[in-house]
């Protein structure tokens, strides 16, 4: 039973407790009555005993009236701007929709959240003045009508735009959500895959504490604000990194949900209060909680209610209900809610059906919002907050036509009764006639009026418009690849045997010490620094922690201990993918929302990158990230031992996806040094929007100097690393393809061929299928659309052609990575790779498995040359029986 089920059997004693209480909150403060009843807990735990203990609160609202900060401004004035922005969000979706029926939209979401966004832009969003940097305003995606509303009204967007909303491919139109791609001076951050948005706010406020503690720039008091709905808190990223926010003590940082209980198809939680849960979910994990649940129309009513029985059936109706309050009506609220009990049926008695219906959400209610806000900013601790703000699901739409009904996110037309019924109820000045005409026309008061001049007033008194992107920033003078941090690479490793992941560490170690780029390198590991072998850099630039290092690390003693650190530059995020890579996608744009260029690289598992967070990985190229992904331990037979779950065949064929994403699989330090070269230029010198996906290996082997004017090469996708040479006799010759460590591999089949066969193989290492397909595609646009224009063949093609014999790929990833560039390659093309899932075992046994080895190199270049009629089919029979290869073995695909 609870506690609040449970007779009082003592009600004197009860109220002598209560009494007590308030006289110390009012004696000696609210701390000291904490600390009493913290005692008196302790001393019932004492004795194995369990105090009472709740998470949740009454479903009222957190501040009471008399705390309640006090709205500045004009109400009446604020009401008539808010219901002009309602009806153009409205206007906006249904005139699109006139004009081209299925384009879509959403009129209910921003109708339900109108009233905590525009207490925002009146009294709390604060822009980039040019002194304080601004805040971060993470807009919920389903809003977007009522925001570019706003900017309608403010003179930012005309008409035509504003009639162009979901029509795009003329260049001119609005996207239908916030996609800073599309609109890269306006929109901040992309928040429509819904969950993405809150966990990048959280690490957004995250890395502006870090850079804050680097005295990389000053957070001042800048806030994160994060929108959402509480649908969207199903999705694990909305809520998944909670405890990194109380942890990280990010007092920067506040969410406001928008509790309006629908989701798309139906009630968010009808059987229970979603309130009550993420009040519960967000107070357990250490963060401060104001719920907004009811609006002023309701205070009279609390006052009046003695003996609690309002609270009490406040507290039992579930969400499915308020939904059926708001939905059906004054007179079925006051029969089903208020109705169950005599003592509430009283409270109401001298109130109309209308006044009941009339009574509101805190979500709608100004100054219930300002005061919650108030409080989030002035939060003297360290915690973030969360503002839980109770609304309806398409508010002023009427029943039946959007307002608390099923439907209501699907909904994108109104009949003129419900358009009038909207019209009336904001006061907007559009005629009948207009209406039953077919008109739907927006409205804007005159540049001179109170409302329009009160507009910009607010807006300047917060720095300016909002949403706002910066799209200039400091391009960074990058050194050449005759620098020592590349120099180290491009004159290979000598006798020593070392990997392409110690090859790009040991870039990276130059890199941070670099007397002006150093400061700037941002490097971020999800717990898996000692298998890149980074440790080193634990030491030597500190992992970040907010609160610095507490304790002696365990190995203190040695030379590569644990060093946490507040102004640590390695941000080590622990095991978490998502949470890594929202690091680096606010590092990615610092430029943009800091106007500080950092270098951030994201270094991980490579098979636990894109399938995990490829939504993340597809913001990042909308958001315009600059940086590096570094994908360690790639390839599906490099990393041995580990199996079915851990070895990486396909992250190249999904970064492949990513329009702005540049992806290399290099086998020698050269190629990783000229990598990294090339995209630091591109993205910090030259500010070119892309960023670069680079695949290393753990597999020491040595590494050769770097050939003479093979740079573009490695650029563009492909050079050739060995020219077979021919005898005096003419001899067959093929072209071997390789990437990665498969390289190798295709090198020594290349020996294999000339020493056992006598064919004669040129070797080509293939940075980049993904590059050589790309470029290809637009010599194939190009020539479709300027068929009489010769322009430059594809790079690949410009390699190949005129080369003798038949062309054999081998990679460590899916024969589709190398085969996508088949169109390109003239002749003969036959491709080996690594279908079907991975195994635990040797590397030499894993190649022979996935049939990628020097050996089926060997055999797949000399049956391609029988094909041809250049060696006899007997060859090849005797190089299979040689080398071991049973045309019966099961397929690795299916096996």
């Amino acid at each position: 039973m609870s506690l609040e089920a449970r007779e009082d059997i003592d009600p004197t004693e009860t109220s002598e407790w209560v009494d007590s209480l308030v006289s110390v909150v009012d004696r000696e403060g609210e701390e000291r009555a904490q600390y009493l009843l913290s005692r008196l807990a302790d001393r019932l735990r004492r004795d194995g005993r369990v105090p009472p203990f709740s998470v949740t609160t009454p479903h009222r609202n957190t501040i009471p009236v008399h705390r309640e900060a006090k709205i500045p401004g004009d109400m009446f004035i604020e009401r008539k701007l808010r219901s002009a922005i309602r009806w153009n969000a409205m206007a906006q979706v249904l005139r699109a929709n006139k004009k081209h029926k299925g384009l879509g939209g959403h009129l209910a979401s921003y109708q339900s959240c109108a009233t905590l966004y525009e207490v925002g832009f009146n009294h709390f969003f604060r822009a980039d003045d040019g002194e304080h940097k601004g805040d971060l305003i993470y807009i919920q995606g389903h809003v977007t009508p009522g925001i570019y509303a706003r900017s309608f009204l403010e003179g930012r967007l005309t008409e035509e735009q504003m009639d162009g909303f979901r029509q795009e491919a003329d260049g001119e139109g609005l996207p239908s959500y916030p996609h800073p791609y599309l609109m890269p001076d306006y929109w901040q951050f992309p928040t429509v895959s819904m969950g993405l948005g809150p966990i990048q706010a959280i690490y957004q406020a995250h890395v502006m504490k870090y850079m804050d503690s680097r005295e990389l720039t000053d957070m001042r008091d800048r806030k994160v604000w994060a929108f959402l709905g509480d649908g969207e808190c199903d999705e694990p990223e909305s809520l998944g990194a909670l405890h990194l926010a109380s942890r990280e003590q990010l007092g920067n940082l506040i969410f406001v949900i928008n509790c309006n209980l629908q989701r798309l198809d139906g009630p968010v939680r009808g059987n229970s209060r979603i309130m009550d849960e993420l009040e519960g979910v967000f107070r357990g994990a250490g963060w401060n909680v104001i719920k907004v649940v009811w609006g002023g129309l309701w205070d009279p009513l609390l006052e009046r209610d003695k003996h609690d029985m309002l609270q009490k059936r406040m507290d039992e109706a579930v969400d499915g209900e308020y939904q059926n309050y708001k939905a059906n009506g004054g007179a079925y609220t006051r029969e089903h809610f208020f109705g169950k009990y005599e003592e509430t049926r009283k409270l109401v008695e001298d109130y109309s059906d209308e006044d009941i219906f009339r009574l509101n959400r805190g979500g709608h209610d100004p100054q219930k919002v300002y005061a919650a806000y108030h409080e989030a900013v002035n939060n003297a601790g360290d915690r973030p907050t969360v503002i839980l703000a109770h609304t309806v699901k398409g508010y002023g739409m009427g029943g039946g036509s959007g307002e608390a009904d099923m439907e209501a996110h699907q909904i994108k037309s109104m009949e003129d009764k419900a358009l009038k019924a909207f019209r009336d109820r904001f006061g907007i000045p559009v005629s009948d006639k207009q209406l039953e005409n077919g008109e739907i026309p927006y409205y804007k008061p005159e540049e001179d009026s109170p409302e329009m001049k009160y507009l910009h007033l607010q807006r300047e008194r917060l720095g300016g418009f909002l949403p706002k992107r910066r799209t200039d920033y400091e391009a960074l003078e990058i050194p050449g690849l005759d620098d020592k941090m590349f120099a180290t690479q491009t004159k290979g490793s000598g006798d020593r045997e070392v990997s392409t992941t110690m090859s790009f560490v040991r870039v990276l170690n130059g890199l941070v010490k670099h007397k002006q780029l150093g400061s700037r390198v941002v490097p971020i590991i999800p717990d898996e620094a000692r298998t890149f072998g980074m440790e080193g850099m634990f030491r030597q630039l500190g992992i970040y922690a907010s609160g610095g290092q507490k304790y002696d690390p365990v190995d203190a003693g040695q030379i590569m201990y644990y060093r946490e650190d507040k102004k640590g530059q390695i941000l080590e995020e622990g095991i978490t993918e998502a949470g890594s890579m929202s690091a680096w996608l606010a590092a990615a744009t610092a430029y943009a929302n800091h106007d500080l260029t950092l270098i951030p690289f994201y270094i991980y598992y490579s098979m636990f990158g894109y399938q995990r967070v490829g939504d993340l990985v597809w913001a990042a190229g909308d958001l315009q990230a600059r940086g590096f992904m570094i994908g360690g331990t790639a390839g599906r037979t490099t990393i041995n031992g580990e199996g079915l779950q851990h070895q990486d065949g396909h992250s190249h064929i999904l970064m492949s996806t990513v329009p702005t994403c540049r992806s290399y699989d290099p086998c020698y330090g050269h190629e990783v040094a000229v990598i990294l070269q090339d995209g630091m230029k591109r993205m910090f010198q030259d500010r070119e929007n892309c960023f670069y996906y680079l695949t290393v290996m753990n597999e020491n082997y040595s590494h050769p100097e770097m050939p003479e004017g093979c740079e573009e090469g490695i650029v563009r996708g492909m050079y050739l690393l060995h020219e077979g040479e021919a005898g005096k006799k003419k001899a067959p010759r093929v072209q071997l393809l390789g990437s990665g460590t498969i390289l190798r591999e295709v090198e020594a089949a290349a020996e294999m061929l000339a020493d056992e066969h006598g064919v004669v193989a040129d070797v080509w290492s293939v940075t980049s299928f993904n590059e050589l397909r790309r470029e290809a595609l637009d010599y194939d646009r190009y020539q479709f659309l300027s068929a009489d224009d010769e322009r430059e063949k594809p790079w690949i093609m410009q390699q190949l052609e005129g080369r003798e014999g038949p062309v054999i790929a081998s990679t460590d990833y899916m024969r589709l990575y190398a085969d996508q560039v088949r169109a390109w390659v003239p002749g003969d093309f036959h491709v080996l790779g690594t279908d079907g899932y991975g195994r635990s075992d040797t590397r030499e046994a894993l190649r022979r498995f996935f049939e990628v080895d020097r050996y089926y190199v060997a055999v797949a270049a000399l049956r391609a040359l029988a094909e041809r009629g250049e060696v006899d089919r007997k060859v090849v029979a005797d190089a299979m029986n040689k080398y071991g290869i049973d045309p019966n073995k099961p397929n690795p695909v299916n096996s």
